[in-house]
C-alpha cells in the first residue's frame, strides 16, 4: 500500500538537499557526494513509489487536514511575489509586477475566503503520477549527476562568468521538488503553487550568466509563464466561487459532462498549459532558454519544465473531448508541430534544432490531449516518456561535444564517429529514439495518426504527415554528419568527466530499455490509467502482429552490426578515396582539377534558409497562432458567460 511517507519524501527531500547545497563551498568533493547521494535516494524513492503503486493496483486520493500547509503555501507565495517585485524594479521590467500582483492577490483572497481551504483530497496518486515521477526522479536526477562534471568545465572555459554553481545546484533540486509536488497535487491551489516555483526557477536558470542576452531571455520566459500563471489563478478563482470546486479531478469530471459553466476554467487551464509547454505563440521563451548551461536546457526541454504543461493538458483531456476548448488545444498543438518542424530544417546550431524539435513534439502531444480520445491520449503519454529520455540524452551529449570540440554546430560534427566514437554512439541512440523504428516516438506517431483519422480531423492528419516528413529530413541530415567517415582523421582525447559518462550511458540504456519494454509499460501502466480516466475498458492499441514486426526489427538492429563485425574480423579495411572530379591528392580533402589547380573539398548540408528560415516562417506562425487562440478564447469564454 502506498503511504504518505514516500510521497512526502519525494516532494520535501529535494528542498532539504537544496538548502544544504546552498551553504556548501563551491567545487568541493563533499558537495559532489551530497549531490550523488541525494540523486541516488530520489531515484530509489521514485522506483519504490512506482513499484508500490503498481502492486496496489489502484488510484489513491489521500485524505488529510492540511490547513496549516495552506497557510504556509500562502506565506511562501507572498514571498515569491515580493521576489518578483524586486527583480521587476531592479531591471525596470514593471510588467512583471503587473502580472505577479493580481494572481497572488487572487490566491490569497481565495485562501482566506474559506472556500479555498484544502478539501479532504489534496494529493492524488495514480499511474500518470507514477510515470511522471519516474521521469522526474530518474531523468531529472541523471541530469543533476551530469551537471557535476559539466559545471566544472563550464566555468573553466568561461572564466568571464561568476561561479554561481552553489546556487545553480541548489535550484536544480528546488526544481525537482516543485515538479514532484506539481504532478502529485490534486488541489488546484497546491498545483498552482508548485507551478509558479518552476516558473521562477526557469527565470533564474536562464539568467544564470547575467549577460544582457541571458537577462533578456530570462524575463521573456518569466512573463510568458506568469501570463499562464495568471490564467491559472483566474481559473481557480472561478472554479471555487462559481463551481465550488477546488480539486482538479472534480473540475475534470464537471467538464467531462459538457457542463457549459465549466468551459471557462477548463479553457484558462488549457491556456496555462500552452504557455508552459511553449506552444505557439509562446514558443520564444523556450528558444531563448538555450543561453543557460546545458543541464538547464536538458531539464526544461525534457524532464521537467515543459512536461508540466503537457501533464496538465493530459489531465484535462477528458474535458476537451468533442468541444470548442478541445478544438482550440488541438489546432494550436497541431499547427505548432507542423510549423516548428519546418523551422528546424533551417537550423545548423544543434541546440536550436533540439529546441524546435522539442516544441514540435510537445505540439503533437498537445494535439493528442486536445482530441481527448483514449487512443490519442495513449499516443501522447508514450511520446511524453520517449521524448523525456531522448531529448535529455541529446541535449547532454551536445553539451559534452561542445566542451570537447568547442562548437555545437552540426557541420562541425562531420565525422564525429571517428573523432569521438563514444559520444557519437550516445548521440545516435538519442536521434534514433526520436524518429527511427522500432523506437517508440515513431510508434506513438502512428497511433496519433490513427486517432486523428478516427476523429475525422483531416487538418491534423495533414499537419502530422507533413510535419513528420520534415522531422525525418532534419534528423537524417544530423545523423549523416555524425557517421560520415573522414580518412586520416585523428581521434580526439576524451575530456568528458566520469559523472557525465554515468549520466549519458544510463540514459542511453534507458532509451533502449524503454524501446524493448514499452509494450509492458503500455499494458501495465498506460492502458490501466486510461481505463480509469475514461471509465471504460481500453482495447489493445497495437496488435500482436505489429508487435512481432517491431521485435524482428529490434533484433535486426542488434544482430546486424555484430554480424558485420564478425564477418570482417581480422580483415584489413580498404581505404577508398573519394572521386572529386579530378586527381585526389591522397588526403581525401584536396584534389587537382582539370586545369591543374589545387582545390579543397568541403561537404555541407543544405539548410534551405530561404524557404524555411526563421525570417520566413516564425513571425507569420506566431501571428496566426495568436489570432487563432484569441478567437477561440473569446468564443469559449463569451459563450459560457
Amino acid at each position: 500500500m502506498i503511504g504518505m511517507g514516500v510521497i512526502s519524501f519525494l516532494v520535501l527531500f529535494p528542498f532539504v538537499i537544496a538548502f544544504v547545497l546552498a551553504f556548501m563551498k563551491r567545487q568541493s568533493k563533499i558537495r559532489d557526494v551530497v549531490i550523488f547521494a541525494g540523486c541516488s535516494l530520489l531515484i530509489v524513492a521514485s522506483i519504490y513509489y512506482a513499484v508500490t503503486s503498481l502492486m496496489s493496483g489502484q488510484k489513491i486520493i489521500f485524505s488529510m487536514d492540511a490547513k496549516i500547509i495552506d497557510r504556509i503555501i500562502e506565506i511562501i507565495e507572498i514571498g515569491l511575489m515580493c521576489l518578483l517585485i524586486y527583480f521587476g524594479i531592479r531591471y525596470k521590467k514593471y510588467y512583471i509586477i503587473l502580472l505577479s500582483l493580481p494572481q497572488t492577490a487572487l490566491m490569497v483572497w481565495v485562501g482566506y475566503s474559506g472556500k479555498g481551504e484544502t478539501t479532504a483530497n489534496p494529493i492524488q496518486s495514480d499511474l500518470l503520477s507514477v510515470m511522471m515521477c519516474l521521469i522526474i526522479g530518474i531523468v531529472g536526477c541523471l541530469i543533476c549527476v551530469y551537471a557535476v562534471g559539466y559545471m566544472k568545465d563550464f566555468h573553466h572555459h568561461h572564466t568571464e562568468y561568476k561561479d554561481g554553481s552553489r546556487f545553480f545546484f541548489a535550484m536544480l533540486f528546488v526544481f525537482l521538488g516543485a515538479m514532484f509536488g506539481l504532478v502529485l497535487s490534486n488541489n488546484l491551489m497546491w498545483m498552482y503553487f508548485f507551478w509558479e516555483i518552476t516558473s521562477i526557477c526557469s527565470f533564474l536558470f536562464i539568467g544564470y550568466t547575467k549577460t544582457k542576452e541571458a537577462i533578456t531571455n530570462s524575463f521573456r520566459a518569466l512573463w510568458v509563464n506568469l501570463l499562464g500563471g495568471l490564467a491559472f489563478s483566474i481559473a481557480i478563482t472561478y472554479s471555487v466561487f462559481v463551481l465550488n470546486i477546488i480539486d482538479l479531478q472534480g473540475l475534470v469530471a464537471k467538464g467531462s459532462s459538457n457542463a457549459l459553466v465549466a468551459a471557462v476554467p477548463i479553457a484558462l487551464l488549457g491556456f496555462a498549459g500552452l504557455t508552459k509547454s511553449a506552444q505557439l505563440p509562446f514558443s520564444g521563451w523556450l528558444l531563448g532558454a538555450m543561453v543557460a548551461p546545458t543541464p538547464t536546457s536538458a531539464l526544461m526541454h525534457s524532464a521537467t519544465m515543459v512536461k508540466a504543461g503537457v501533464f496538465l493538458l493530459i489531465r484535462l483531456s477528458p474535458a476537451f473531448h468533442g468541444n470548442l476548448v478541445g478544438m482550440m488545444i488541438t489546432i494550436i498543438g497541431g499547427f505548432t508541430f507542423f510549423s516548428t518542424s519546418f523551422l528546424a530544417i533551417s537550423q545548423s546550431d544543434a541546440k536550436k534544432v533540439l529546441a524546435y524539435s522539442t516544441i514540435s513534439n510537445l505540439g503533437l502531444i498537445t494535439a493528442c490531449a486536445g482530441i481527448g480520445s483514449h487512443e490519442a491520449v495513449w499516443a501522447g503519454i508514450l511520446m511524453m516518456m520517449f521524448h523525456a529520455i531522448s531529448k535529455s540524452l541529446m541535449f547532454l551529449s551536445v553539451g559534452a561535444v561542445e566542451n570537447s570540440i568547442g562548437s555545437r554546430n552540426i557541420e562541425d560534427m562531420h565525422g564525429l564517429i571517428v573523432k569521438l566514437p563514444e559520444l557519437s554512439f550516445i548521440m545516435i541512440v538519442g536521434i534514433a529514439g526520436m524518429f527511427l523504428a522500432p523506437f517508440g516516438m515513431l510508434i506513438s506517431k502512428w497511433a496519433a495518426l490513427k486517432a486523428f483519422i478516427d476523429n475525422n480531423n483531416i487538418l491534423l492528419v495533414v499537419f502530422l504527415v507533413f510535419g513528420s516528413a520534415s522531422t525525418l529530413f532534419y534528423w537524417t541530415k544530423w545523423l549523416g554528419k555524425l557517421v560520415a567517415m573522414i580518412h586520416n582523421s585523428e581521434r580526439r582525447p576524451n575530456t568528458v568527466h566520469g559523472s557525465e559518462w554515468l549520466s549519458l550511458a544510463s540514459q542511453a540504456v534507458l532509451m533502449i530499455a524503454l524501446c524493448i519494454f514499452f509494450p509492458l509499460v503500455s499494458q501495465f501502466m498506460v492502458e490501466p490509467f486510461l481505463t480509469d480516466m475514461f471509465k471504460e475498458t481500453i482495447p489493445a492499441i497495437i496488435s500482436q502482429g505489429n508487435m512481432n514486426i517491431m521485435l524482428i526489427m529490434l533484433c535486426a538492429i542488434v544482430i546486424l552490426p555484430i554480424a558485420v563485425r564478425f564477418l570482417t574480423f581480422g580483415k584489413k579495411n580498404k581505404v577508398v578515396m573519394s572521386y572529386m572530379g579530378g586527381a585526389n591528392s591522397g588526403d581525401d580533402r584536396h584534389f587537382v582539377d582539370s586545369f591543374g589547380a589545387d582545390k579543397s573539398m568541403y561537404l555541407a548540408n543544405w539548410y534551405m534558409e530561404d524557404y524555411f528560415g526563421e525570417k520566413k516562417i516564425l513571425k507569420p506562425s506566431v501571428y496566426l497562432a495568436a489570432a487563432t487562440l484569441i478567437v477561440f478564447l473569446i468564443v469559449v469564454i463569451g459563450g459560457a458567460l
